[in-house]
């Protein structure tokens, strides 16, 4: 007869409270959950277990907790300069890494060239060349301190910058390098007149240009002590031999890599998993010595053990690139093992200069807390 203690201890019984039973995952499903293990033929475990019953028969939850997020995740920055930045993710799966990633190439906005009027061009490169080659010139301006031109708005001192070039070879003289040094910017806007077609305006009335500045632009405080200017005045944009000219105006706007890449504030952004390296057996004397040579990236060194004995260590592992030359050779391949952290990522940014890249990585994590709330609101 079943008593009424025998049914609360039925009710009441865990598993895991037993002497014998082993808390957590065994050793290889643990593994399995937090490490891609890198193969001489193939990678494994590539794939994250993302179903909160993945283990459930080992009596683990696997589901996603955000209190779990609060404590595990954290940026550590490895390095920081003007235009570079290495610093680690960790807590989070490839899913956010990659967000932040897209994020920072394709929605931080910068400014760029986008429209450009050509006046006098007498150089080889024709008028649609020479456009995309200024285009791409990165400009060193905050866009935080700018607005969106659309359609419908007229180009002004809040959304706009503009640019002049006019340079001539003179006849008699070498060929002429024209440089981004040569770009002046105009903070009272557009000097090019527009055409309006009507015969019948008064001539006392100001001269329309390509621009609607009400102010300008250097007088504003932001720009009163920092001259707007492309950020590298060494970019060769043609080069014009005896009685060739240039002149143009180039005008700036504020747009995102996902328009096109010339809005781009990165020129690069990519992050790789924490490599690990783990060595299964002692590697010893010839084999350590072989083991160190082999590696183009240094992971390796040797301990002196005394006696002439000689043992490899791992001495830095964050270098290894998993390019597996470790494990090519057959005395080697048992005794090496080459991992990624599934939840460990080092991430690289590098700035086009327009932003540093620690504003560029707070600007990213700014527009992805947007398409966060905005999900929220949509589904509220």
């Amino acid at each position: 007869m079943v008593t009424e203690e025998d049914k609360i201890f039925a009710k009441n019984f865990k598993i895991d409270d037993l002497s014998d039973v082993p808390a957590g995952l065994p050793p290889h499903l643990k593994l399995k959950q937090n490490r891609v293990v890198s193969k001489k033929d193939a990678s494994v475990d590539t794939a994250d277990a993302i179903y909160s019953g993945s283990y459930v028969s080992s009596g683990m939850d696997n589901s996603a907790k955000l209190e779990n997020f609060y404590e595990d995740f954290k940026v550590d920055v490895i390095s920081c300069t003007e235009t570079d930045m290495e610093f680690d993710m960790i807590g989070i799966d490839a899913a956010f890494a990659n967000a932040f990633r897209r994020i920072l190439i394709a929605e931080v906005p910068s400014m760029a060239i986008e429209k450009v009027l050509i006046a006098y061009n007498t150089s080889l490169i024709v008028d649609e060349v020479l456009a995309h080659r200024i285009g791409l010139i990165p400009i060193a301006a905050d866009p935080r301190l700018f607005e969106y031109l659309t359609e419908n708005d007229q180009p002004n001192e809040k959304n706009t910058i503009v640019f002049k070039l006019h340079v001539k070879c003179p006849k008699g003289q070498p060929r002429l390098q024209v440089l981004t040094n040569e770009l002046q910017w105009l903070p009272n806007g557009s000097e090019f007149l527009k055409e309006t077609g009507d015969s019948t305006s008064n001539s006392n009335s100001k001269p329309k240009t390509y621009t609607s500045f009400s102010c300008s632009q250097d007088s504003l405080p932001e720009f009163a002590d920092n001259p707007i200017t492309p950020i590298y005045l060494d970019i060769l944009i043609a080069k014009l031999s005896p009685g060739q000219e240039i002149e143009l105006e180039a005008h700036a706007v504020k747009g995102i890599g996902k328009t096109h890449a010339k809005w781009s504030p990165v020129g690069t952004a990519w992050y790789r998993m924490l490599p690990e390296v783990v060595l299964l057996g002692e590697v010893e004397d010839e084999k350590a010595e072989r083991l160190v040579k082999v590696c183009p990236q240094n992971v390796f060194d040797i301990e002196d053990m005394g006696n002439g004995r000689k043992r490899a260590t791992v001495a830095q592992p964050r270098n290894c690139t998993l390019c597996k030359e470790c494990i090519r050779d057959h005395d080697l391949v048992d005794l090496v093992d080459l991992r990624s952290v599934k939840n460990h990522f080092i991430f690289k940014i590098e700035s086009t200069g327009s932003l540093p890249p620690d504003v560029i990585f707070t600007e990213a994590v700014k527009i992805l807390e947007d398409k966060c709330e905005r999900v929220i609101a949509d589904l509220s």
